[in-house]
């Protein structure tokens, strides 16, 4: 799998953005609680991306997964590490170029392409829990959430991770997600998740919104209030159970 020049550009712009963004707001005060992850505090997550920043740096430079990781930030300071990291990251997605091998846990894309899109995704969901924490929430670009949705039905949700049945919630049942215009329709089971991107057949329960609604109610960035579904609301807890459990 190929990214474009184009396309990897838009998620360099998107990444630069984010991530300042992110930093930015981790500035007004790291002490807040973010309300969409349980004991976590701004600090907690500006650390967290920083780590997952320079994680993906050594990926990058070894093609592989870097081990031991991590190395301890402790004494660090939390918004001098988070530049560092994201200034590196962007560098390293830079030199790296769209068609190195690498290690990505995404079964058909072994490309550093695929980390532009994963890490300008990693930035707008934290961004959102650092502007979540100040109550000072802004937009996300539409194309991005679109994108963002594709992400995580696949190859987050959709991946080869069921098939010894290791779920909570099988669900079992075909969902319909739409957001402007576009559509996926999730089948599953408990040994496995099928994702295409049509409205085609039957579903036991449906789910829309905007984009942004969409791909933050998926995160658990926003309760069900933020979208709207119809049919069975049991499938539709069931399914974003089921979506939780491969996003932890």
């Amino acid at each position: 799998m190929t990214l474009s020049r184009e396309r990897a550009g838009f998620y360099l712009e998107q990444l630069r953005a984010e991530a300042a963004r992110l930093g930015e707001v981790g500035r007004m005060g790291l002490d807040a609680a973010v309300p969409s992850c349980p004991g976590w505090t701004v600090e907690s997550v500006v650390r967290h991306v920083a780590t997952v920043y320079l994680h993906k740096v050594e990926i990058l430079r070894l093609g592989a997964l870097p081990d031991p990781w991590p190395p301890d930030f402790g004494d660090r300071d939390a918004i001098e590490l988070y530049d560092e990291a994201r200034a590196a990251i962007v560098d390293a997605l830079e030199s790296a170029g769209t068609e190195r091998a690498t290690w990505t846990f995404n079964p058909d894309d072994k490309t550093s392409g695929f980390w532009y899109r994963r890490m300008a995704l990693e930035s707008v969901v934290h961004r959102i829990d650092v502007e979540q924490a100040h109550d000072v929430v802004t937009p996300i670009a539409l194309e991005l959430a679109l994108d963002g949705i594709d992400e995580l039905l696949y190859p987050n949700l959709a991946g080869p991770w069921w098939a010894e049945g290791d779920t909570e919630h099988p669900v079992d049942a075909t969902v319909r997600l739409t957001a402007e215009g576009r559509s996926w329709t999730v089948r599953a089971d408990a040994t496995s998740v099928a994702v295409s991107q049509d409205a085609e057949g039957d579903v036991a329960a449906e789910i829309f919104g905007s984009a942004e609604a969409v791909f933050l109610w998926l995160w658990g960035r926003l309760d069900a209030s933020a979208v709207q579904s119809a049919g069975d609301e049991d499938v539709v807890r069931e399914f974003r159970a089921r979506v939780s459990e491969a996003t932890q």
